[in-house]
């Protein structure tokens, strides 16, 4: 009977696979058309909403997936960042619109922390992963035959993200890509849990970073 109840596990695995659908838009402009050269680019996280907060791990993907794709763009670290111009980028200080540029930089020691770090462009990422519409139920116990779990669940992520390049150099803002991301994942569990998770966040990574590197990087 246990055999069956295994091979029964592995055909439902089988039968069942998460998928994600995902749309982007994006207006750029002003892109430079050799690259950024020697310049750097900060990622930032919106993080002034009460209800929310864009993910720091979200931030680190993308600038992971730039440098991956094209290692001679550097992207400074956004913890790094954020620490080197305390207390002018923390969530109830941070600028929130481009003509706020100007004001930044004629604070003498942010424009010459900017400087020192060649910073030229900052791209702010506003937008996060949630979950609903969970359903189904999981059941775990322990019997004389041992350990087992019971049980089929569901659940949605919806990613949103829009993002807002700065160009210092113009001190205005040259591009604005929003994307969107959903899926369904599965939790099936006949003895074993087995969770088949639709990446819904890393979709949304992907498509913000190569939507980056068409903007900055001067091999796309």
């Amino acid at each position: 009977m246990r055999c069956l109840v295994i091979i029964a596990a592995a055909f439902i695995t089988a039968s069942l696979s998460a998928c994600v659908t995902s749309t982007v838009d994006e207006a750029l402009f002003n892109s430079p058309s050799k690259g950024i050269g020697d310049a750097t680019v900060v990622i930032l996280g919106r993080r002034h909403a009460s209800d929310y907060e864009t993910e720091p791990g979200f931030i680190d993907c993308v600038g992971k997936h730039i440098t991956a794709h094209d290692p001679s763009i550097e992207v400074i670290d956004e913890l790094s960042f954020i620490n080197e111009l305390y207390p002018w980028f923390e969530p109830r200080t941070a600028p929130l619109h481009p003509q706020d540029i100007e004001l930044l930089l004629q604070k003498k020691l942010v424009a010459q922390k900017l400087q020192a770090l060649g910073t030229r462009y900052m791209i702010w990422i506003d937008g996060s992963t949630v979950r609903s519409d969970s359903a189904g139920s999981l059941a775990c116990g322990v019997g004389p035959g041992g350990a087992g779990c019971f049980g089929f669940g569901t659940w949605d992520d919806d990613s949103s993200y829009e993002v807002t390049i700065w160009d210092f150099n113009r001190r205005a803002e040259v591009g604005r890509i929003n994307t969107t991301a959903s899926g369904q994942s599965y939790m099936p569990a006949v003895i074993v849990p087995i969770p088949i998770i639709a990446p819904v966040q890393v979709t949304a990574c992907d498509s913000v970073g190569e939507q980056l590197l068409q903007f900055l990087s001067s091999e796309y």
